[in-house]
């Protein structure tokens, strides 16, 4: 009834135009869905998911043909992997060979051993569990790719070693198929050569594409550069990404592959931030599409028909297949720590076990309800791996520092105290130190302590905020204590317990806005000084400087600017954060910008 309602009122909004309904319902479902799920610290991921549950044709029924804008939103994986190849310099791309063809190829074997066990102890023959079994194996790009860069760690080593496993995951696709099809019943039968075909038919392609993307790609984006046209840039780049799609795809490769080496192939162009900025935009629209289709695919009704087989399904595939990630993460040295957190991303199946599926229901090796039932498996788990991801941060205690070659604090004594020893902390040593002032300097990063060492500074291990640390840091003997620490909260935390405990030490702090100045300023600080005041006012006054005005006007100009700021702070501080507005320097009209003839005057 639902869809009927939305169809007559798509014919009658559209008066035989383009239908633009279900692009509202899309992009509407998005945007109340996704920040809502953010907000509540579930991410983005899972709120596509829920949008997309909610309005396709197993909840309120507003999308009947799923798979059609699955299709279509495939090509956000696709932009999502020429992207991530635009990072990836062919250089630094051999130099993860190892990575690729030793760790992506043995986690890839190891789980596909273990869950094809899974599905023989569900009942399937040996044909149909390894089909099974290999389906969930091949990890969702789509969803680890996402998940990597909320959680910024895509240009880390932990990052790149998971893309690595995952590029092993989109080659492995055309092996796979191919066993597919000699699994198939009668499929014994099928000739060397024509197996052999299909594999050149897939080097060839990768070939040509390497050939054309080394001479071709760009000449090309230099002379379209010349023509000076952003709109034809745009197009070109959109060419680049789909047409290396499509040359992969048929010559039997994953699009997103071809996307990849695409992207690789124009890392070192000179074209590489335009072509970037380009498909972005597109990027992000077609991926959020791509987790809205999965969403809509989620059949309720055979989850409702299966529950329990599902339910098992989905516990063992994941567990097993945790279990073998973690399994070779460690067997190739990597800590505990990022064996679980690989584990736990990659633990889901993914977009490429629909098309295995498919191909293996296509050859009669599972039936349509078999099929159905697998799918639903797969989505259930691409559903549950935000929510694991959440658990793990949650539980996951906080990595220890290492304290190799660090000493904390303990019966310090210096004329200064110094807590955090980070960029503005390194300068503010400088003029006490040249003064041959002693310092006590105390940081929690035990990597920027160790790196300290190696340019004569021996700073300790501590946490300014504990009072216990002040105490062995020397605080009640230090004639001041200065509060560098790159952490606004920490910051002011410190400089609360310093002035309650010890009220005859000046306290310096440095502040990160005039917000947090205030705040220091309440909590009792001697001086505070905004991290970035005095470098922006040398800047503004090289500029009046190589604009040429003379250096009377440029003196008078700083100490006006100076006295105003002090001013509106002193009014700020008593205020609040809107007071003494009217003595801001502004550049709209009345807003204390100066006519041109005061400013000449």
């Amino acid at each position: 009834m639902a869809a009927n309602t939305v169809s007559h009122a798509a014919e009658a909004a559209s008066h035989g135009g383009f239908d633009l309904i279900p692009v509202v319902v899309l992009l509407g479902a998005a945007v109340v869905a996704v920040p809502l799920f953010k907000r509540l610290g579930l991410g983005s991921v899972l709120g596509y998911l829920a949008a997309g549950l909610v309005i396709g044709p197993f909840g309120v029924g507003l999308f009947s043909d799923t798979q059609s804008i699955l299709h279509v939103a495939e090509l956000g994986v696709v932009m999502f992997l020429f992207i991530i190849g635009l990072e990836m310099q062919p250089s630094r791309l051999w130099s993860m060979r190892g990575e690729i063809f030793g760790l992506g190829l043995l986690q890839v074997a190891l789980c596909i051993g273990l869950l094809t066990c899974v599905g023989l102890t569900l009942g399937y023959s040996v044909p149909q569990g390894f089909v099974a079994g290999t389906g969930f194996v091949l990890t969702s790009t789509a969803i680890v790719m996402q998940m990597l860069e909320e959680r910024r760690a895509m240009g880390l080593p932990k990052g790149r070693r998971i893309v690595a496993i995952l590029l092993l995951e989109d080659l492995a696709i055309v092996p796979l198929l191919a066993l597919v099809a000699f699994l198939a019943p009668g499929g014994e039968n099928a000739t060397l050569a024509s197996r052999l075909t299909g594999v050149a038919i897939g080097l060839a392609s990768i070939f040509g594409l390497i050939v054309a993307g080394r001479y071709l790609l760009d000449p090309l984006f230099r002379i379209l550069g010349k023509a000076r046209a952003r709109e034809v840039m745009t197009a070109a780049a959109l060419f680049v990404v789909l047409g290396a799609a499509l040359a992969m795809q048929l010559g039997g490769l994953s699009m997103a592959m071809g996307a990849f080496l695409a992207g690789v192939l124009l890392s070192e162009s000179s074209f590489r931030h335009q072509l970037e900025a380009d498909v972005e935009p597109f990027r992000g629209i077609l991926l959020g599409l791509f987790f809205l289709g999965v969403g809509m695919s989620l059949d309720l009704a055979v989850i409702a028909a299966n529950w329990r087989l599902i339910l098992v399904a989905v516990i063992a595939y994941m567990m097993l297949k945790t279990i073998g990630i973690y399994a070779v993460a460690r067997l190739f040295r990597a800590g505990n720590r990022e064996a679980i957190e690989r584990a736990v991303l990659m633990a889901q199946g993914g977009e490429f076990a629909f098309v295995l599926y498919a191909a293996a229901a296509s050859v009669g090796i599972i039936d349509g309800e078999a099929n159905a039932i697998l799918t639903a498996t797969i989505i259930v788990s691409m559903a549950l791996t935000p929510l694991m991801i959440i658990l793990h941060d949650r539980l996951m205690p906080k990595p220890a520092p290492s304290m190799d070659g660090v000493e904390a604090a303990d019966g310090l004594s210096a004329s200064a105290l110094l807590i955090g020893f980070g960029r503005f902390g390194q300068i503010v040593s400088q003029p006490l130190l040249a003064n041959g002032c002693s310092i006590s300097i105390i940081e929690t990063d035990t990597d920027a302590i160790r790196d300290a060492q190696d340019f004569g500074f021996k700073v300790y291990f501590g946490d300014g905020a504990r009072l216990d640390i002040l105490h062995a840091a020397g605080a009640p003997d230090a004639r001041l204590v200065v509060i560098a620490v790159n952490d606004r909260e920490a910051s002011l935390k410190i400089a609360e317990l310093v002035k309650a405990e010890f009220p005859l030490v000046p306290v310096l702090a440095r502040s990160f806005d005039r917000e947090h100045a205030i705040e220091l300023i309440h909590a009792g600080v001697d001086y505070q000084i905004r991290e970035t005041f005095e470098s922006a006012l040398a800047l503004g006054q090289k500029a009046l400087e190589m604009m040429d005005v003379d250096e009377e006007e440029r003196v008078r100009v700083m100490e006006d600017v100076r006295r105003r700021d002090s001013e509106r702070f002193a009014l700020e501080t008593a205020d609040g954060i809107y007071a003494g507005r009217d003595l801001i320097h502004g550049n709209a009209p009345g807003k204390g910008q100066p006519t041109e003839r005061e400013a000449s005057s």
